[in-house]
């Protein structure tokens, strides 16, 4: 097993700073909204952007001035970039070959990192007979056949279909397994699958961090909760859940914090029932958004998802008041 990655990336003139530990054997996902920094820390940590500032250490080796091809990392990104006019096999077989291996031990490692992610009757196929998932699978095994000692995964499956993320996703946690691994995503499923822990970014800073049931289930930011599918809200504990910062209660059926503390509580967005006159805080509604089949109702930091037949009998319109009425069971209350 490697050592941990230690990292403190600092790019002025991309408002990043990001500090970053994994330990031997652990895999990080780093989330966070379009253009907070995630590409910048990968491509900080891979060598492929030179930054005047931090330190970036792997076990007890100092990588921050080391160029990419010294680092012994690997990289899968969101498409295979396979090289055309290689077999698959050649492909893998190319960075063993590149780092100074010869040709019997580079196709050696070929072979089993193709065996490794599934894919070990695909050597003899050009990179053109392949599907997506397959061609992932390769890149994945290409990865692997460096044996490298850190592991970057940039949003790998997100150019796949739904039927090929299934396959990637078992490759990728066996490509995981033995060294540290950081992996950038915006498919909480696939933070739940592979990831031990998962930090946020948002404006180049790291807002959240936590393990990946802490983050996702009892998220602290506003993003980490829209990643989670849930909506969060905030306010003040009472006896029986929390009094909102915006007027209005929620009851909490799963509820320990004292009265009287700043607290955060969160709900499915499907659990809410919006209603003319029955319990739930009152506010107005802000937007209706078509959403996976359901009607997203807004009503301001409150949110339902309802069948469009339940919309149309409310005849629910922006700017009229509308209540928000939550099931106690359904609302997790906790602190910041």
């Amino acid at each position: 097993m490697t050592g941990g990655l230690y990292a403190h990336v600092v790019v002025p003139e991309r408002g990043v700073d990001v500090r970053l530990d994994i330990g031997p054997g652990a895999c990080v996902a780093l989330v966070g909204p379009n253009g907070a920094g995630k590409s910048t820390v990968v491509e900080a940590l891979a060598g492929l952007l030179r930054v005047r500032f931090g330190e970036v250490r792997l076990g007890d080796r100092d990588l921050t001035r080391v160029p990419a091809h010294r680092r012994g990392v690997g990289l899968v990104a969101q498409r295979p970039d396979l090289f055309p006019h290689l077999s698959a096999a050649r492909n893998v077989a190319f960075g063993p070959r590149a780092t100074g291996s010869g040709g019997r031990e580079a196709r050696l490692r070929s072979a089993s990192a193709l065996a490794a992610v599934g894919v070990a009757g695909l050597g003899h196929r050009a990179p053109g007979t392949l599907s997506g998932g397959q061609a992932q699978r390769v890149a994945i095994a290409r990865a692997l056949a460096t044996e490298p000692a850190l592991l970057l995964l940039d949003e790998p499956t997100s150019a796949l279909d739904v039927d090929a993320r299934a396959e990637v996703r078992a490759a990728l946690r066996t490509a995981r397994t033995g060294r540290p691994t950081l992996l950038v995503t915006h498919d909480p499923l696939e933070a739940v699958a592979l990831a031990d822990r998962v930090v946020v970014l948002e404006a180049g800073r790291v807002v959240e961090t936590g393990t990946t049931t802490e983050v996702l289930g009892r998220p602290t930011s506003a993003f980490a909760a829209a990643f989670s599918g849930l909506t969060l809200v905030r306010g003040t504990a009472t006896r029986g859940g929390i009094a909102l910062d915006a007027g209005g209660e929620l009851a909490s059926g799963t509820h320990t914090v004292p009265p009287g503390r700043p607290a955060l509580a969160v709900y499915h967005p499907t659990a809410a029932r919006p209603t003319r006159d029955g319990g739930g805080p009152v506010r107005d509604v802000t937007s209706l958004e078509p959403r996976d089949g359901l009607v997203r109702v807004r009503a301001g930091e409150l949110v339902a998802d309802v069948t469009v037949s339940t919309a149309a009998v409310l005849d629910l319109t922006a700017g009229e008041a509308v209540r928000i009425d939550v099931p106690a069971d359904e609302v997790t209350v906790y602190e910041p």
